[in-house]
């Protein structure tokens, strides 16, 4: 079992949520983050005065899932966030060495 986790832009997520519904992907965890890559941040213009965005917002999406779905996956994300911009963010892939369901305390890749 594997732990997906992408960061993508904020506008992108309909896209990625809708790519991996379409997949089967019964379940994902969404957060709201802030951070800075290559992009660096950007200048911004209110109200006359120009002041810099350090930490731009993102969102960060992690979803378990089985061995055999990880490459599939993660070119479904890939494809769905890609703006071919600066700043579209980028996918980590982790080992997950144990899944419980609280609820009915299977384990494992059942528990997925």
């Amino acid at each position: 079992m594997k732990m997906i986790t992408a960061i993508i832009k904020p506008f992108k997520l309909d896209d990625v949520r809708e790519v991996l519904t379409e997949m089967g992907i019964s379940g994902m965890t969404l957060e709201e983050v802030k951070g800075f890559g290559r992009q660096k941040g950007h200048t911004e213009l209110y109200r006359g005065a120009e002041y810099v965005i350090d930490f731009v917002p993102k969102f960060k999406l992690q979803l378990a899932v089985n061995d055999n779905l990880v490459d599939v996956v993660t070119e479904a994300i890939a494809k769905a966030a890609n703006t071919s911009k600066i700043g579209d963010g980028k996918i980590f892939v982790s080992e997950l060495e144990q899944v419980v369901r609280i609820r009915t305390g299977e384990q494992g890749e059942d528990a997925l």
